[in-house]
Formats: C-alpha cells, structure tokens, sequence
C-alpha cells in the first residue's frame, strides 16, 4: 500500500518537506525484453523475497532514463529522478536543510527519500559520477535493511514495502569507479543496445511526427550505419540533427535551402564534422584503441623479436617440441 500523497511527514519528531513526483511521459519503443527484464527485477515472488536494484547500461543517449519510466508508469508508481554528479554529497542524496523565513531550519527531503516514504520508483541517473561517499550512504539502503540514516536530521528513513530503484549508467570513461561493494548490490546488469532499423525509425517518427519523409530516412541510415561501424551516435543525437535540420529547412521560405543541404549542416553541427565520414571515424576509433595490434610486453623493450631471450622464443621453442 502506497503511503498517502503529502507535502510533509513527521519522522522521529522531525519534519521532512517532500519532493513532488516526476511526469513520466513518453512511450517506450522496441527491445520489450529488456523492459520485461526490469519488470522482473522489481517483482517480489514471496513475504520474504526484497526487489532487486538493477544497473541499466548503455552508450549515451540510448534510453537508459526512458526504460526506467517505462517501467515506473507499467508499474503505476509515482516516478522520482535523482541527477548524480561529481559534486552529489551524502547530503544531498538524502535530506537537504534549509534556512526558513522563520529563521528556523526546515528539512527538505530529496527525490529518493521521498520515493522511499511514499513507495514511488527513483531513478539514480548516471550513477558512474557519483563519489564512493555518497554511495557508502546507500549501503544499507541496496541491501536487506533497506534504510538510510541522515546524519543531517539525525534520523533514520525505512523504504516503503512498494519503493523501487534503479541506476542508469553510461558506458564511458566515468569521474569515480564505483566500489565492489555497492556493485554487488546493484545487480543485475542490464544492458541497452542500439535499436534495429524499424524500431529507430518508430522512435525519431514518435518524437518528430512533423519531419520531412526524406530527412527522417536519411536519419535513420546515418544512425543504422553508424551502429554497424560501433560508433556511439544515438537515437537522442538522430532527434537532436533532424530537429535542428528541420529548423533551418523552415527559417526562411523565401530563400529555401536543400533538404540534404540543410540535413548535412544539421550533422556537422550536432555532432562534428568528424560525423560527415563514419567508415573513417571508424578506422580512426580502431587505431586509438590499438586496433587488432598485440599489446607490448617487457621483452619487446629489452630484446629484438628474434633474440634466443626474448620471452616469446621461449613459447616458439615449446612449440616445436610438442610438434
């Protein structure tokens, strides 16, 4: 049962102002496995069974935060979205003071506690920025306590039965690496891939019902190709590029300019002129990231491939005795 919708709650003679819930609009387009999958999650099979706390992953711009709302309004659980950053302190996770007009202090719940109080679903949006501090203040929370302690407030908040969480995070390089410890309570992963063509051209047509016939499929061949080159362009930047196409296809109708001309100065725009030719951003990605050389190891900076000490002639010898 769902705790009553309330601008504040008296824990422990301490009165929390919360937060209001997130609109969760938008639909959710192809890959219902994974939906299913988060749906999964959340379920509780027994008395004595907990929801789990999946990591959904992904490139940017996938719809790692879409999926989650998906879930949330499948559910129809009040949604809650907490923005991790570098800066996010243990605080801010959970109970904010703040200085009233009366002079006194008021306390002011965050997102997730008020998820937690009045049993929404909360969302920790990239997770990755997030320091180990302000995870560590979630520990007990993840697990079967299912609790925080605001050292703020001197309180101690306890999840409603129906509270559900995830973590969205982005597959690059992030700020802090998170410990194996809150890692094992984020389980399990998972994984966001790029869509299929049917369902990209569902989702840009969804967003953008207004685009031009031809700018969309030009869209949609761009984002095609550049997920067969594994390059991390997105729906998100597809949305982005024909938006602004669109844009400067219908600034000046007296002085028209091309559909491909204007789709062209959209992508170089949006996404660098480095988009204009992916098979090369691709080889030149292949390259950076070592391409199918084999790593150097100490050997190879004392002793020329063909010394008797070099480490590998040593494997070559083996070889030859075991033929």
């Amino acid at each position: 049962m769902h705790a009553p919708h309330q601008d504040y709650v008296d824990i422990d003679d301490v009165r929390l102002r919360l937060g209001e819930p997130h609109e969760a609009i938008g639909q959710w387009i192809g890959q219902n496995d994974i939906l299913q999958q988060l749906l999964a999650c959340w379920l509780v099979v027994d008395d004595r069974d907990l929801p789990l706390t999946p990591r959904l992953i992904g490139a940017p711009g996938i719809g790692k935060t879409a999926l989650a709302m998906a879930g949330a309004r499948t559910r129809q659980q009040q949604l809650y979205i907490y923005q991790c950053t570098a800066d996010t302190r243990p605080e801010d996770l959970l109970i904010t003071p703040v200085l009233a007009e009366s002079g006194k202090i008021a306390y002011h719940a965050s997102p997730l506690v008020t998820a937690m109080i009045r049993g929404g679903v909360c969302i920790l949006d990239e997770g990755n920025r997030m320091n180990e501090k302000s995870w560590a203040s979630l520990a007990p929370l993840l697990d079967h306590r299912r609790y925080v302690e605001s050292i703020v407030a001197g309180i101690t908040i306890s999840a409603d039965p129906s509270f559900r969480c995830a973590v969205t995070m982005n597959q690059d390089e992030s700020t802090y690496e998170i410990p194996d410890y809150i890692l094992s309570r984020l389980q399990p992963t998972l994984q966001l891939s790029f869509p299929n063509r049917e369902d990209e051209m569902a989702i840009l047509q969804y967003h953008l019902p207004f685009s031009e016939p031809e700018m969309l499929a030009m869209t949609v061949e761009f984002l095609q190709q550049s997920h067969e080159l594994k390059l991390d362009f997105s729906p998100r930047d597809g949305i982005s590029l024909l938006r602004f196409a669109l844009k400067r296809l219908a600034q000046d109708p007296g002085h028209p300019i091309a559909k491909d001309q204007a789709w062209r100065e959209a992508l170089e725009c949006c996404l660098g002129d480095d988009a204009l030719d992916l098979e090369a951003l691709a080889e030149q990605k292949r390259q950076t990231l070592g391409g199918d050389s084999v790593p150097l190891g100490l050997g190879d900076f004392f002793f020329s491939p063909d010394d008797p000490l070099h480490p590998d002639q040593d494997n070559d010898d083996q070889e030859d005795m075991e033929e």
